[in-house]
């Protein structure tokens, strides 16, 4: 049979990375029928800025006609917390799939910055 090491290394828990809160501007590419199109704007909690622009193309295609071949990014930049050192409480909406079904939750965090707060919820 399998060595307790084994089992141990099978069974650990992914490390969640930091998440950072980002700002991600995109747009449908322009073209002769449209030659300005709508600029749609995104919070994105991510870990990096890479992540960040694939989760907004993954919002974006599932809430507007639009995938990631037919359009850009104008904008992708971190936010910061105007006020780090200050203990603040954050409230997270989130929808969750589980056995049972999709549920709705409301919790609350106490922590420096929004994207503390929400590194916390992943973790949770």
């Amino acid at each position: 049979g399998p060595s307790n090491e084994e089992i141990k290394r099978n069974f650990q828990v992914k490390d969640i990375k930091n998440k950072h809160e980002f700002k991600v501007v995109g747009r449908r590419n322009p073209s002769m029928k449209d030659k300005q199109p709508p600029l749609y704007m995104m919070k994105i909690y991510a870990p990096d800025a890479s992540t960040a622009k694939s989760r907004y193309w993954y919002f974006v295609s599932s809430l507007k006609k639009m995938k990631k071949s037919k359009g850009e990014v104008v904008h992708c930049k971190r936010i910061f917390e105007k006020k780090p050192l200050t203990v603040k409480n954050f409230g997270v909406w989130l929808r969750y799939t589980s056995r049972s079904g999709q549920h709705n939750m409301y919790k609350e965090y106490r922590d420096l910055t929004a994207a503390m707060a929400i590194t916390q919820c992943y973790r949770d």
